[in-house]
This record gives structure tokens, C-alpha cells and sequence, in this order.
């Protein structure tokens, strides 16, 4: 009788999970394991919600954006019995390893399970906050970043056609990425990013100067990004499972434009893209990165390498420890600046 492999999606939904999934079930089978589904995240593990999943089932997902197991932000170790029920759903399905795909948050709570339980588990990065540390890129980002490039684009032309000032917000929790990526590929006149508090003299005087020398201008921001003119007791904010805040009502983008609109007198007009970053087929890049982590994901089964990631280095797909890389949150560091300072 063959090993079993779980596999599940947790926290946000990206581009690249489906090719994730398809790379990790044709592998494995290939290894001689049989593979199932784990739906809704950790949720799954803890309720022991399965799925059938083959090759054939898997077939065309390289194309599809989403999650085919469905996902939650459901955290086993911050419910009452929830660790002890994900261990007996484990050997209730006869496991022999299980594969976590996703972010800091899923891949942390696999960190736990692996070093506190001593469980099989390996991991596969998966944000489009592009966060994690020791892998260069997470499947995602490439696909969200062109989708805000689009918006960006969509700005640019009314922006223009109307003499506004047109605030774009991208999503991107405590990393700005997303927010900068976008801001250059796009030729913004400003980004705002979490790591660095607006220097709101520098925003004001760049948007005046671009309005007054072509009629329009564009700034992008992340959805986490502060505005201490305008700011907002987050402690009285709603917390996730993870004890994140939840940023759904957020607004920057809103505010910002006001701020800019209060400040200067220049007609301004904000748009969130939201959740459209998360959905719709993932580009070249993000099939490639899922597909080949995923089938990097089976091999560090095969080899009895559990409590690793797989993880895009160069050009080399390798398994680094999970505890490396979820120790800490990969953000926008100084050596940005430059650049930024540059182009901004």
C-alpha cells in the first residue's frame, strides 16, 4: 500500500497555488505516493475535511487561478484542542506527510507542528505580499503586481484625460512590494510604503510639481501604508486568528487622496484594486515558480527532508529550513532607498 501525502492552502488565496498543487500530485505520484486533499486550510486538518486529488483532477490547475482546496486563516494552536485534533486527524488518515502551502502565518504554524511535534511536514511559499524570507520571490507577487500595473495604467489615461491627481492603493500587509513594484513599473510620481512612514512635504511637492508640469499625476500605495496627518488607533481594530488587523476597511488610498486634495487644491480621485490582485489565471512566471516548488515539495518527502521549504534562489529551486523562513518577515530594506530616491 502507497504513502499518503496531505496537501493544503491556507491564509490568502494567489495565482500560482493551482500549478503549486498540480507539481506536488503529479511528483509525488510519480515517487509512488498517493496524494489527497486537505480543503479550507488548517481548518482542514483540524476537522479532517479531504479531497480526492490525482493527476487527473490536477491536470489543466497550471492555468487556474485560486485554490482548489479552498482556504481559511484558521490557526489550530489558537483554538482549544486544535493542535491535539489536527494530530489524531494525521494518523486517523494514515498519513506519512503533509504539505503546508502558504504564507508566514500557514508556514508558521507547519514550523510549530514540525519542531513541537516532531510531525512530517514540508512547506511551499505562497504570498503575493512577496514576505518570505529565504526564498527570492513567492509565487503571486508577479501575477498581483501585473494586474496593479493594468490599474495603473487605467489611472494614467483618466488621470490625464481629467487633470487629476489619481491615488492607486495595492494591497501588501507589512511589506511593500506590491506597492513599489507596481509604483516603478508604472513611472508613479510617488509610492507609499509600510516600511517608511510619508514624508507628506516630499508628497505634496512631488504631486504639485508633476500636476504642474503635465497636467496630472499618479501615486500608489500599500493598504498598510501611514499617514500619521490622518491616522487611526489600530489597537481597537479587528484582529485576525493570527492577530493581525484586519485591513478591509482600511482606506488609505481614500485617505491620502483627501490628504493630497485638503493640501493642494488639485482634484484627486483614489482606486482600490483589493481583491482583484488575488484572483484571475496566473501569469508565465507564477506557473513556472508553483509548478517547480511544488514538485520540489514531493522530493523533500521522497528524501526524508521534512521541516523545509522549497524555495527559488537564483535560478535553483532548493529546500531551506521552515524556521529560517519564518523567522522573519522579508519587507522593503534600506538598500531600496536609493533607487526609491532616484525614481521618487
Amino acid at each position: 500500500m502507497s504513502k499518503k501525502i496531505a496537501i493544503l492552502t491556507g491564509g490568502g488565496d494567489c495565482p500560482g497555488l493551482n500549478p503549486a498543487i498540480k507539481g506536488c500530485v503529479w511528483a509525488a505520484e510519480k515517487f509512488g505516493y498517493e496524494c489527497v486533499g486537505l480543503t479550507d486550510g488548517w481548518k482542514g486538518l483540524v476537522e479532517g475535511l479531504t479531497t480526492p486529488l490525482n493527476r487527473e483532477l490536477t491536470e489543466y490547475a497550471i492555468t487556474q487561478g485560486g485554490t482548489m482546496l479552498a482556504t481559511s486563516r484558521t490557526n489550530p494552536f489558537k483554538q482549544e484542542g486544535g493542535v491535539q485534533k489536527c494530530l489524531e486527524t494525521f494518523k486517523r488518515l494514515d498519513l506519512y506527510a503533509l504539505v503546508a502551502m502558504g504564507g508566514e502565518d500557514t508556514l508558521g504554524v507547519a514550523t510549530r507542528f514540525y519542531r513541537d511535534h516532531r510531525l512530517n511536514v514540508v512547506g511551499v511559499p505562497k504570498t503575493m505580499d512577496n514576505d518570505l524570507s529565504a526564498t527570492d520571490y513567492t509565487f503571486g507577487f508577479d501575477t498581483s503586481v501585473t494586474k496593479a500595473m493594468e490599474a495603473a495604467a487605467a489611472l494614467v489615461d483618466t488621470g490625464r484625460s481629467h487633470r487629476r491627481v489619481m491615488v492607486l492603493e495595492v494591497m501588501g500587509r507589512h511589506a511593500g512590494w506590491v506597492a513599489l513594484f507596481t509604483a516603478i513599473a508604472s513611472a508613479a510620481d510617488f509610492v507609499c510604503i509600510p516600511e517608511r512612514t510619508i514624508d507628506t512635504a516630499a508628497l505634496l511637492k512631488k504631486v504639485k510639481e508633476a500636476h504642474a508640469r503635465k497636467k496630472f499625476a499618479l501615486v500608489v500605495t500599500s493598504e498598510a501604508s501611514e499617514l500619521p496627518e490622518v491616522g487611526e488607533g489600530e489597537q481597537k481594530r479587528e484582529l485576525d486568528q493570527f492577530g493581525h488587523v484586519i485591513l478591509k476597511d482600511r482606506g488609505m488610498g481614500e485617505r491620502i487622496a483627501g490628504y493630497i486634495e485638503k493640501n493642494t487644491g488639485l482634484e484627486t480621485r483614489h482606486a482600490v484594486i483589493g481583491h482583484m490582485q488575488r484572483g484571475g489565471a496566473p501569469t508565465l512566471f507564477d506557473r513556472m515558480l508553483g509548478v517547480r516548488v511544488g514538485v520540489k515539495a514531493a522530493e523533500l518527502v521522497r528524501d526524508g527532508q521534512f521541516g523545509q521549504m522549497s524555495a527559488l534562489v537564483g535560478n535553483r529551486i532548493i529546500g531551506v529550513p521552515l524556521e529560517k523562513a519564518t523567522g522573519e518577515l522579508k519587507t522593503v530594506s534600506a538598500d531600496w532607498n536609493g533607487l526609491m530616491e532616484v525614481l521618487f
